[in-house]
């Protein structure tokens, strides 16, 4: 008989307060799948089987869209829809086109972002910046708090990136957002797009920000007055949660 696999099992935003856990380790017989590691998960915490419907998993970094064998020290992360050290960046990639991504705790300044993703052949750049509003549905915000799967997001928002700049024929695209705390009116997302044109460039922003709203695993929690709550995301179409 084969010996058992151990699957380092991660959760985050509200799935992990379902659980009651971050990560923890999970022991699969020889074999096992993650759909079968998903159904034992779910089995062992109702509070998080309730949502189900709505959970995509993503295995070693990448999202998984249909059943596959697991192997022993495989990482395994159950994600709920998105929401929409002394280096400061937590993770950043900057490609040798110039294209600069990255995820951060400290301020974002849009504007040093668009002058370092500016070419000399550039007449335009268009800087979307989200930014922590004081309301949300009828209730005062004190702050919000931004939590994600790091290496997923990452890529993530290089794939964005580098589909944007194909598909709108831009010059050059910069993605950054923010994890941890915020208060009202910082920046919690920046988007800077450069092009020799101004309306590509507005388009490929408006693009960038719904794709991220929808693909990268981030996640947003608002702290009111009276209580505090995960907001309610959706996952794009073209990830499943069917394994």
């Amino acid at each position: 008989m084969s010996d058992p696999i151990r699957i380092r099992v991660l959760f985050f935003g509200q799935l992990r307060e379902a659980a009651g856990v971050r990560e923890m380790s999970w022991e699969l017989a020889s074999g096992s799948t993650s759909a079968q590691l998903r159904n034992a998960v779910m089995l062992s915490f109702p509070a998080l089987a309730r949502m189900e419907g709505s959970v995509v998993l993503a295995l070693n970094e990448e999202f998984l869209q249909e059943s596959v064998e697991l192997e022993d020290g495989d990482e395994v992360a159950f994600l709920p829809p998105v929401s929409g050290g002394s280096d400061s960046w937590i993770r950043r990639i900057q490609d040798p086109e110039g294209h600069f991504f990255g995820l951060t705790r400290s301020v974002i300044d849009g504007g040093r972002l668009a002058r370092e993703v500016l070419r000399p052949e550039d007449g335009a750049f268009v800087n979307f910046e989200g930014v922590v509003r004081n309301h949300s549905g009828g209730r005062y915000t004190r702050f919000l708090e931004y939590e994600c799967y790091e290496g997923l997001a990452i890529k993530m928002m290089v794939a964005i990136g580098r589909q944007i700049v194909n598909e709108y024929s831009v010059g050059r695209i910069a993605i950054v957002h923010r994890l941890g705390r915020l208060q009202i009116g910082e920046t919690s997302v920046a988007i800077v797009v450069s092009s020799p044109h101004r309306k590509p460039a507005f388009d490929a922003a408006l693009a960038a920000i719904n794709r991220l709203k929808t693909t990268v695993p981030i996640w947003k929690k608002e702290f009111f007055e009276d209580g505090e709550v995960w907001v309610e995301g959706e996952w794009d179409e073209s990830i499943k949660p069917s394994v």
